[in-house]
């Protein structure tokens, strides 16, 4: 069928220019039938960095600017702040944006002021946080503002079955609370928002399931594209390699995986972990305990990820909560074996003996076991990882979140009018 596409909600998808001669495509861009003017969107995240800024960053550059003016505001040292200004949006870098995911009363209310500024001097309509830390500034500071509607991002909870009961309940507790002032809500995959409804952080009507957002460009597994990745990563063309593209942070568990590979049992595989973090040093010192020096190697934080995957035999996540993590994502479009452990919705995409193997979170043994079952049975995990590609398809486009994030702000302003409405007839 030539031309745009309809979908449900009225709105369209353009389609890819070049896309019928293989041409590379731009971005596609939702769009939604005309306004008087651009809905203004202002979009809160901790970081522009990978993970929930990835995803802010997909989703908003896929937007129409025609229908759509988008802010980002985030800190001032986040990584992915010249994307989004080559992608054509505003960034505000903020300076009293807290790192990390405690409560720093001082900086948080410095932060919730500075937003608050700026959220007045760009009379937004939507505002759009996400994830734990902004969600609730970013939130509090909307509501003070007037904003004509507040949409909220689950990328996971900052509560998990990790924290001792006071503090999980504490968290909770602070989500409903902001769930109060939130219109609308959107969820990294079924199970989160499974989750959301049934402890009473979003009402049934109230949120929409989604997929993370990749990029293209992401190159699929071929025996080139590794003898290339490897190259970068300064690897053997001949090792077996197992290797993941995750911060070194307490989600992560950069420690059960040295764990498990020192467990494996297997003096010939070599682990390679992109990225960095708050947990570098404490992942040395285990390493070194774990006699791993040469075997577990820290890459740092690299730009070229997707270029990078085909290194790997196997691509494993030992997070111990998630939302839909898009490296996971990423790495079954380049066709690699994945190990991911069983939170939130990672059974969504990983799905055990097809798609993938599920481990137990915070378990090295169970991590051990399933990439020892995946470098063992090499055409099982040829097999799961076809799957897997055929499984993710086109539904992980930025064009298509765009057009979730489309159908959610018209809902949030129509239910954030209705609440108002309500109120002036009590």
């Amino acid at each position: 069928m030539n031309g745009a596409s309809a979908t449900s909600a009225g709105a369209v998808v353009e389609p890819d220019p070049g896309a019928a001669n293989g041409a590379a495509a731009p971005v596609r861009r939702a769009t939604i039938p005309s306004r008087t003017r651009p809905l203004r969107v202002a979009q809160i995240v901790t970081k522009l960095t990978a993970g929930a800024g990835g995803i802010t960053l997909r989703g908003a550059a896929a937007l129409d600017p025609a229908r759509y003016r988008t802010t980002i505001l985030t800190a001032g040292e986040s990584s992915l702040i010249a994307a989004a200004e080559q992608a054509g949006l505003e960034v505000i870098r903020l300076r009293h944006m807290a790192r990390g995911r405690g409560l720093y009363p001082s900086t948080d209310t410095r932060g919730i002021r500075e937003l608050l500024d700026h959220l007045r001097a760009g009379d937004f309509d939507v505002v759009h946080t996400h994830s734990a830390k902004a969600g609730a500034i970013g939130r509090l500071a909307a509501r003070r503002a007037g904003a004509r509607a507040i949409v909220h991002s689950f990328h996971g909870f900052p509560f998990h079955g990790f924290q001792t009961p006071v503090v999980r309940r504490s968290l909770l507790t602070a989500e409903r609370g902001l769930a109060r002032i939130t219109d609308y809500f959107l969820a990294d995959g079924t199970m989160i928002a499974a989750e959301a409804v049934r402890l009473r952080l979003a009402a049934p009507g109230t949120i929409r399931a989604i997929a993370s957002p990749v990029d293209e460009g992401i190159a699929a597994a071929t025996p080139e594209t590794r003898r290339h990745a490897r190259a970068l990563l300064g690897l053997p063309e001949k090792a077996t390699v197992v290797g993941t593209a995750a911060r070194l942070s307490h989600q992560k568990a950069p420690l059960d995986m040295v764990r498990a590979l020192a467990r494996l049992g297997r003096p010939d595989v070599t682990f390679a972990w992109v990225g960095d973090g708050e947990l570098r040093s404490r992942t040395e010192r285990e390493i070194r305990r774990a006699g791993l020096e040469g075997r577990f190697l820290l890459m740092g934080e690299r730009s070229d990820v997707p270029a990078l995957l085909p290194a790997f035999d196997v691509f494993a996540l030992p997070s111990l909560y998630e939302g839909l993590p898009c490296a996971v994502v990423e790495a079954m479009t380049s066709g690699i074996p994945v190990v991911a452990t069983a939170v939130n919705s990672v059974p969504e995409i990983v799905i055990a003996g097809r798609t993938g193997l599920l481990a137990r979170p915070g378990d090295p043994s169970s991590l051990a076991g399933a990439l020892g079952f995946m470098l063992s049975h090499p055409a099982a995990a040829a097999e799961m990882a076809a799957a897997a590609r055929s499984h993710i398809g086109s539904g992980f486009r930025p064009e298509v979140h765009a057009q979730d994030l489309v159908v959610a702000y018209d809902l949030a302003l129509d239910l954030a009018a209705r609440r108002r409405q309500a109120r002036w007839a009590a």
